[in-house]
């Protein structure tokens, strides 16, 4: 697997989540244990996931963190035996410097961190050395407390000027295959998810791919029932991929999501309609990161 995102900028990628843990806000604890897990991965492939964003330690608001065993305990296993039976890239979903090394060496391709390389000094060291892509995603405070009254003057230009630094950071230590992903509900609003997602175009200023994940998150099922009496996570898939369709014509290369096949069958429709006939342009097409991205980023990538 020389280039994991070769079709970046080409399609839209749709990445399966699998998450090993006990507590993850929609599918806690369904896929804790290696043979669910390893069948659920194996539904995601056969649905069409791009790939598997495997994780061991929830990150939903209010999680608490998980020790480093635990988590290597939860998603090492099963990283091993996908390795055994699929090419399909795989994603690890970890802060710690250990857990993505163990994880790399078990198979995995990419390091997707929320922490974007601030939460452990050494992993800016790891990914360099492994020479893989990373994910670098924004969040104001950690996940314990991301959702305590969060605040900005102007949330899309600071994120831009937070991507910037970390961009930067990541270059300078060697790391060249670089992803953003702007944190939907990693320390925002409802009020600045609609503005990240109205506004993502702008971040294809910054050269590098896009990311979003908003798969069946608090604020579709606020917009979808009210602020009072919120849909539950399982009737957040129709708003999930109005989301993501949304996001596609504002720029995002790639949708992170618990539902693959109804992803893959929506935009099919979107990419038939966007990408037909059209040459990627610089900050779209992976490898492609330092030629010069569109100026007018308000644009994004959206279909006349």
């Amino acid at each position: 697997m020389t280039n994991v995102l070769s079709g970046v900028g080409r399609r839209t990628l749709v990445m399966g989540i699998l998450n090993v843990t006990p507590d993850s806000f929609f599918d806690g604890g369904q896929f804790f244990h290696l043979e669910s897990a390893l069948e659920h991965a194996r539904r995601l492939i056969r649905e069409g996931a791009d790939i598997l964003d495997i994780g061991g330690e929830s990150s939903r608001p209010g999680a608490q963190p998980v020790p480093e065993e635990e988590e290597l305990r939860r998603v090492i296993p099963v990283i091993r035996a996908l390795r055994q039976e699929s090419s399909v890239p795989i994603s690890i979903d970890t802060y710690k410097a250990s857990v993505a090394e163990a994880a790399l060496e078990a198979g995995a391709n990419i390091v997707n961190d929320i922490s974007a390389l601030r939460f452990d000094s050494r992993m800016v060291e790891v990914v360099a050395r492994a020479g893989v892509p990373v994910v670098l995603m924004h969040m104001q405070g950690e996940p314990r407390t991301m959702q305590h009254n969060p605040v900005y003057a102007d949330v899309v230009r600071e994120i831009k000027e937070f991507f910037a630094e970390r961009i930067a950071f990541a270059r300078a230590h060697g790391i060249e295959k670089i992803l953003i992903d702007p944190g939907i509900g990693f320390g925002k609003t409802v009020e600045h998810n609609l503005e990240i997602l109205r506004r993502l175009g702008e971040f294809r200023e910054l050269g590098c791919p896009i990311l979003i994940g908003v798969s069946r998150k608090s604020f579709i099922g606020r917009l979808c029932g009210t602020a009072e009496n919120p849909l539950p996570p399982s009737e957040r898939l129709e708003g999930t991929i109005a989301s993501n369709v949304i996001a596609v014509l504002n720029g995002a290369q790639i949708v992170r999501v618990h539902d693959v096949a109804a992803h893959k069958r929506a935009l099919a429709i979107v990419d038939a309609i966007c990408y037909a006939g059209r040459e990627p342009k610089g900050g779209e097409l992976y490898g492609d990161q330092h030629k010069e991205a569109p100026r007018d980023g308000r644009e994004g990538r959206r279909c006349r």
